[in-house]
């Protein structure tokens, strides 16, 4: 065989050969027997195992949904919360100078403390003028009382006169018209007939004296009660005054209306001031936790539920408390300036919805007041 033959003959072996790893290349199942027996052995030969890894995958995952669901998903918590209180400004109701302040700045008093003291000199003189007042008021209702007791018996001393001179006058009318008829009848004198004219004009006007007597001395009475009616009215504005005065005395002392802490006192000895001028603002220790949660948080969260608070200022006190009630409303909506949505140009926002929160009990060993930042964390559904 030549060598041309050979180079021939290796030449269609070559291309046979290549016929063939096409041919197998092609087939879905190509591959050789070593890699065929290597992929069916994950499976085929550890079926068991094969099952265990799935369940153990599907344990897990259920595993982290009920822990999602059961520490994460019942809980509802803002960073925008704060201490809140109703706070208010301690203001003098008199005028005058400050004698003395016996509390000091964020000192905490009980009710009834005294917060200042104003002078009392003007204030317990108006009061004696008052006091001073009242004892003349009531002098003069005596004094009108005893008169009119006296006008009382002269009107019925003029009652008395008034009863005899109507007997006189009736008397000396029955007397006139008998002499009267004996003139006529020729019985009796001249003489006589006049005289009794004459006792019964006399009568008459001791019978008019009378009446203007029963009068004058009804009038006395009348004016002594007017008298009274005066003096009584002076006595009721005299008492009026000292009440008023008394109670100025009082507004001397400026006190505590509750239990509380005194904060950013601004009055000082010997400081003149006005009714109404504040002198420092007071903290009650009535406080509590106002969270503005987001409305999309509030759809579970009710009345009751249990809240763990922590103060920012002191993360490690870890508060326990209740929320107490939510407010019908976003916090813009009772704003100064609430927000107008009637525009061409609306974009929505998620608005906050204040909820307020009472704490079991504050810690005593640290100051808590308004304004301070705090975390809770409310659970809106029972852990089951």
């Amino acid at each position: 065989m030549t060598q041309t033959e050979r180079n021939k003959t290796q030449l269609d072996e070559n291309n046979q050969v290549e016929k063939r790893e096409d041919l197998q290349s092609k087939r879905p199942d190509s591959g050789t027997p070593q890699q065929e027996a290597k992929k069916a052995s994950i499976i085929r030969r550890h079926p068991l195992a094969s099952i265990m890894i799935v369940v153990a995958l599907i344990v897990v995952a259920l595993i982290g949904y009920f822990v999602w669901l059961v520490y994460f998903q019942p809980y509802e918590t803002t960073d925008d919360a704060f201490v809140d209180a109703r706070s208010f400004s301690v203001a003098a109701k008199i005028s005058g100078y400050i004698a003395d302040v016996p509390v000091s700045d964020n000192e905490r008093l009980s009710a009834g403390a005294v917060i200042a003291k104003i002078d009392p000199r003007d204030y317990q003189i108006a009061l004696d003028q008052a006091n001073g007042q009242i004892g003349v008021a009531q002098a003069a209702i005596s004094s009108s009382e005893a008169q009119i007791a006296a006008a009382g018996a002269a009107i019925e001393e003029a009652q008395a006169q008034q009863a005899s001179s109507a007997a006189a006058l009736q008397y000396a009318k029955d007397e006139n018209d008998r002499q009267q008829e004996l003139v006529k009848s020729g019985a009796g004198s001249q003489q006589a007939a006049q005289q009794a004219a004459s006792s019964l004009r006399q009568s008459q006007a001791s019978y008019a004296q009378s009446q203007a007597s029963v009068t004058s001395a009804i009038k006395n009475q009348n004016s002594a009660k007017a008298q009274k009616a005066s003096a009584t009215a002076s006595l009721q504005q005299a008492q009026a005054q000292a009440e008023a005065a008394k109670q100025n005395l009082l507004y001397t002392q400026i006190t505590a209306a509750q239990p509380g802490r005194v904060v950013k006192l601004s009055g000082s000895k010997g400081q003149y001031i006005q009714a109404g001028q504040a002198i420092a603002m007071f903290v009650p220790e009535e406080v509590w936790v106002t969270a503005n949660f987001k409305e999309t948080q509030l759809a579970d969260m009710r009345p009751g539920q249990p809240v763990d608070l922590v103060i920012d200022a002191y993360p490690d006190h870890v508060l326990k408390g209740r929320v107490d009630s939510i407010q019908p409303g976003s916090g813009t909506a009772f704003s100064l300036l609430p927000a107008e949505n009637a525009t061409g140009n609306y974009v929505k926002v998620t608005q906050r919805v204040p909820v307020k929160i009472t704490v079991d009990s504050w810690p005593k060993d640290v100051a808590i007041g308004p304004g301070m930042s705090v975390v809770p964390t409310v659970t809106v559904r029972p852990r089951s």
